[in-house]
């Protein structure tokens, strides 16, 4: 195996590819990237047996062959090599040589025979979807911080991919918040698959200037999400999800119009006040004109702002104030919509204008 290759597109490609390797794993060749070679192609491929990275190498040289080679080692020696180098990278054996002007270093590598790689999408089978990566970036990071990190309810750690009324939307949920975004309108395709949400955070790592469009692929057991050169394949979480749309309340008997900004401000304030009692405060809907966030009586003192708004109805409600804040900041417009019923139904936000997101979030106990 040869390639040659310049020391900003490999150091690039490299650390792509190598945050998923795993350090002291118990499956040593886990630690390396696997450098393929075939027909002038050239990638380089990463695993933790859940997830692989592939990242399409352009080259100006090279010989067909496959090797592994330890990961951090060669991402971390390429990384010190001079921009603007020419790389030549050679195998003979399990010997790995690296020459780039007068640095020269050869490093132990692995037989690409035990190394396991996941299995490929077939693109005749799957279901197809492309969208802008702007679009996706910001809809899966307003869903995935609902998602749980509890291992014992794994269809909770992930988001879920679902069609229905002709659209593809994401979800998620830890038990206590549900966040839903409508990701693709009017698409005749359907799928229910839940992707685990540590691969999404990789997709989403892996997104820079130069990628405008991901494809996203699924079959019955994988997702593969394409952006340019950069290929990430995940097993999907073999789980069912909770029927969620249940779980959102169709109507509120109170229901007012706030600044996000305003909002996002006096639930810091009465949050500081709150850290004793695990972030918990009071929201309240004082009919006519004013909703009252404060914080509930401690050791530390109290808090009460409040914000001028119309309001046909009385209530209030304790929520917990991170979860509250996570919600105003995935929320996207100026004005937004808080609307609960009573102190045990969840409370539902919304942008005021666009509804493809809404975010619901389970009251504390009063």
């Amino acid at each position: 195996m040869k390639i040659t290759v310049t020391q900003e597109k490999l150091s690039k490609a490299l650390n792509n590819v190598s945050r998923i390797t795993i350090n002291k794993a118990t499956l040593p060749i886990l630690n390396n990237v696997l450098i393929r070679v075939e027909n002038k192609k050239v990638s380089l491929i990463t695993t933790n047996l859940d997830m692989a990275i592939k990242d399409f190498l352009p080259v100006s040289k090279s010989e067909d062959g496959v090797i592994t080679i330890p990961a951090k080692l060669l991402t971390e020696f390429v990384s010190n090599l001079p921009k603007g180098e020419n790389i030549e990278i050679s195998s003979k054996d399990t010997k790995v040589t690296i020459k780039a002007g007068k640095y020269t270093s050869t490093i132990n590598g692995v037989a690409a025979d035990d190394f396991p790689e996941l299995p490929e999408i077939n693109d005749k089978e799957a279901v197809t979807y492309k969208i802008s990566t702007d679009e996706f970036k910001t809809s899966i990071s307003q869903v995935i911080i609902a998602s749980s990190n509890d291992l014992t309810r794994p269809a909770l750690t992930g988001v879920y991919f679902n069609t229905s009324d002709d659209t593809l939307k994401v979800a998620a949920t830890d038990g206590y918040r549900l966040a839903e975004k409508n990701l693709i309108k009017k698409i005749k395709s359907e799928v229910k698959a839940i992707v685990p949400a540590t691969s999404l955070q990789e997709v989403l790592r892996s997104i820079n200037d130069e990628s405008e469009e991901i494809e996203i692929s699924f079959n019955d057991d994988l997702v593969r999400f394409r952006l340019g050169e950069v290929e990430i394949i995940s097993k999907l979480i073999d789980a069912s999800f909770p029927d969620y749309q249940k779980l959102i309340p169709k109507d509120s008997n109170i229901s007012t119009e706030l600044n996000r900004e305003e909002l996002i401000r006096v639930t810091k304030l009465a949050a500081l006040f709150s850290r004793s009692v695990g972030g918990s405060i009071i929201c309240e809907a004082i009919a006519p004109d004013t909703f009252s966030v404060k914080s509930i009586i401690n050791e530390f003192g109290e808090n009460d702002s409040k914000i001028e708004t119309t309001v046909e109805k009385s209530g209030k409600i304790n929520l917990n104030s991170r979860f509250l804040l996570d919600a105003l900041n995935a929320l996207e417009e100026s004005k937004i919509i808080f609307k609960f019923s009573d102190r045990i139904a969840p409370i539902v936000l919304r942008n005021k204008k666009n509804n493809d997101y809404t975010h619901i979030i389970m009251p504390l106990n009063s």
